[in-house]
C-alpha cells in the first residue's frame, strides 16, 4: 500500500511538471496589400499581367493575372523596394515604414506592425499612380496601397 501511494505521488508530480504543448494559431507579420485599378474608372479593379520581386531577391510572383497582391515588408530595415514588371515594362516602387514589434504569445512570440507606411519613389512607366490608402499595417482584411494604370 505504501508503495501505491509513492506511485501516485510520483504520477501526480509529473502530471504537473508537463506544459502545455501551445501551437501557434496566430499569423505571421501581416502583409502589404496592394490593389490595382482602372485609371480610367478609379472605383473599378483592373487585372494585370503582372511579375514582382524584391530588390535584389528573387521572383515573388511569377507571371499571373491579378487584381491584387499581398506583399511581406522587410522586418530588418526600415523599406522595401519592389520591381513591378508587365510586358518587358518596369516600375519601382519603395515603400518605407516604422516597425513596431507585438507580442502574441509564447508560443507565437513577436509579429511586426507596421506603421506610417509611405511610398518614397515610384517610376511611372506602366503604372500611372500609386496612393496609400492605410499608413498602417496590422492585418490582411483591407487593401493598404491603390495602384491605378
Amino acid at each position: 500500500m505504501k508503495y501505491y501511494f509513492l506511485a501516485l505521488g510520483f504520477f501526480c508530480l509529473a502530471l504537473s511538471a508537463c506544459e502545455n504543448d501551445d501551437f501557434c494559431a496566430e499569423n505571421t507579420s501581416p502583409k502589404l496589400l496592394i490593389r490595382f485599378y482602372d485609371k480610367e474608372d478609379p472605383e473599378t479593379l483592373k487585372e494585370v499581367p503582372l511579375i514582382v520581386w524584391a530588390e535584389g531577391k528573387d521572383t515573388i510572383y511569377p507571371l499571373s493575372v491579378l487584381d491584387s497582391i499581398a506583399l511581406p515588408l522587410d522586418t530588418s530595415n526600415k523599406q522595401t523596394t519592389y520591381k513591378f514588371s508587365t510586358t518587358n515594362i518596369v516600375d519601382e516602387l519603395q515603400f518605407t515604414y516604422v516597425r513596431e514589434d507585438f507580442f502574441i504569445s509564447r508560443s507565437c512570440g513577436y509579429i511586426a506592425i507596421f506603421k506610417n507606411v509611405a511610398l518614397e519613389s515610384q517610376s511611372n512607366n506602366w503604372i500611372e499612380s500609386a496612393e496609400i490608402s492605410n499608413a498602417t499595417i496590422e492585418n490582411e482584411t483591407a487593401a493598404h496601397v491603390k495602384i491605378y494604370h
